[in-house]
């Protein structure tokens, strides 16, 4: 069986989704968790992009060992030059070179000539071949383009030097039969396509990524680009969750395998749910809340006899663990250890320390602690930030009828400042509050708040996206309080501010304190 690479963009192509966002660190978490997983190749960012993204493409290429890394580059010299030295301390270093091949993009575009935008291309892939020695070239809106003239450009670049070719679905314009003849006719018409690793990157506009992705590799691609949970542009990438399983399951019919640790599939796609602030729905295939839901009496009886008549995928397989001991206020380090350890977690005594003490807080709470409040205290304690503001203390008045206010007693450095305002809700007045004290015009985006798991006693996940000057921040907190979370995830936001004002050059102003 041909083995498939898994290529992830979510780095990419993933926080091109509006209003993504993910800071160094963050990024950085996601690389290394898909390292663990062990997806072939790590699209880190676009590095030309800005100073920001460059910096952080070349923490991913120093700091993550065992993927390919990579990022994108336009078929321009400055571009590819950036890729080339954002990702020199990597292990293994690819550049990836995108340049238009449709008479859309051509015409309305880049208004050049099929030969000048050939040329663009082949100069392109010549020149990063003398900066890395893997160069991958993608063909953007080939779903669009002419048949004739993409296989002539699939051959000229190859003969320029290009290692990977990739045929991307860009604007999701496929369906799954043509896309099949599609590869097919690339892998008989290309004359040297054997000295090339042929991929596929498909979109999800009319919610064919998956079957499109799936039908190229059945048709002989070696590479499957795309994101977990399948963010990105518009209606987003495919899945790769949902494909990396069809091979699992389907072996025989792809004729292809993978060497993902599918124990890590259902937390990667929760940690990058978390971490950009898209919820994932819960009929979502795979890693949804109802995946291994039964709720009709006829499918829970199938089930109690034997799993597999109803499904066919166990969710231990992709690391979802049952618990077999009850967590409560009075279990000990010991007991926290073992469960963290049976959801995939490895700590050290100084990590369990500082995870035990937030146990602790959220047992007091509540009469028992679920495996999803771990996980929830997981993806709070794991990404750590420097705090400019830490919210001491919160008091909050609302009586029907009246106008909601509220107080927030705010460290910020040595200095503690505590400020009260009124506002339409007790969230609104918070954030007023806090406003105050940062100094900050940010706008509101999003709020979002879910439950993580169920009950009266359920801890409450908040979800902000905010915007300061064109750039957008995600802040999340969680905890048994709805509203102290909805305000400890504006705090969260704030604090990102300030990091992200500092990556760009940008001068933050400190509040007046008293």
């Amino acid at each position: 069986m041909r083995k498939v690479d898994i290529f992830d963009t979510t780095l990419r192509d993933g926080e091109q989704s509006p209003g993504c966002s993910l800071n160094a660190a963050e990024k950085l978490e996601i690389a290394h968790q898909l390292a663990r997983l062990g997806v072939d190749i790590i699209e880190a960012g676009f590095a030309a992009s800005s100073p920001g993204d460059f910096a952080a493409v070349k923490m991913i290429a120093e700091q993550v060992h065992g993927p390919v890394i990579t990022a994108l580059a336009r078929g321009v010299r400055s571009d590819i030059e950036a890729v080339a030295e954002a990702i020199k301390p990597a292990e293994r270093p690819r550049i990836h070179i995108v340049v238009s091949a449709s008479n859309v993009h051509l015409e309305r575009k880049l208004r050049k000539s099929k030969d000048e935008v050939l040329q663009m291309g082949i100069d392109s892939v010549r020149f990063a071949r003398n900066l890395c020695d893997d160069v991958e070239y993608s063909t953007e809106d080939a779903s669009r383009a002419d048949l004739d003239y993409l296989c002539r450009t699939l051959e000229e670049v190859i003969k320029a030097g290009a290692t990977v070719i990739n045929i991307p679905d860009t604007v999701g314009f496929a369906v799954p039969g043509e896309w099949y003849e599609t590869f097919s006719a690339i892998m008989h018409r290309v004359p040297n396509i054997d000295r090339a690793k042929i991929s596929v990157h498909c979109h999800n506009d009319l919610g064919m990524a998956v079957a499109n992705s799936l039908e190229a590799i059945r048709a002989g691609a070696q590479q499957v680009e795309g994101c977990f949970n399948g963010v990105g542009e518009r209606a987003g990438n495919a899945s790769l969750e949902e494909i990396i399983m069809a091979i699992h399951m389907r072996p025989e019919y792809y004729n292809a395998h993978t060497n993902i640790n599918l124990k890590e599939i259902y937390r990667t796609c929760h940690l990058i749910s978390n971490r950009m602030g898209m919820p994932i729905p819960r009929n979502k295939a795979v890693v949804g809340g109802n995946a291994f839901a039964h709720s009709s009496g006829i499918h829970q009886d199938g089930i109690l006899k034997d799993r597999q008549n109803y499904e066919i995928i166990s969710p231990e397989l992709i690391g979802l663990q049952s618990s077999d001991i009850v967590l409560t206020a009075r279990s000990g380090r010991a007991a926290l250890n073992y469960r963290l350890s049976a959801l995939g977690y490895t700590l050290s005594q100084d990590e369990l320390n500082a995870v035990y003490k937030r146990f602790i807080e959220v047992a007091d709470r509540k009469k028992e602690v679920f495996d999803e409040d771990l996980r929830a205290i997981m993806n709070d304690q794991v990404v750590h930030m420097p705090e400019t503001f830490k919210l001491e203390h919160l008091a909050i008045s609302s009586v029907s009828g009246g106008t909601p206010s509220a107080t927030v007693r705010v460290r910020v450095g040595d200095e503690i400042k505590e400020v009260s305002a009124q506002g339409d809700g007790p969230v609104d007045a918070a954030y007023k509050a806090v406003d105050q004290v940062t100094g900050f015009a940010v706008k509101l985006e999003d709020y979002n708040v879910r439950a993580v798991t169920g009950g009266q006693e359920a801890m409450g996940e908040a979800t902000v996206k905010v915007r300061d000057n064109g750039h957008h921040v995600i802040g999340r907190a969680v905890t048994t309080d709805v509203v102290e979370a909805s305000v400890l995830a504006y705090v969260n936001a704030m604090n990102k501010i300030v990091e992200e004002r500092a990556l760009r050059g940008a001068k933050t102003p400190m509040p007046n304190l008293p």
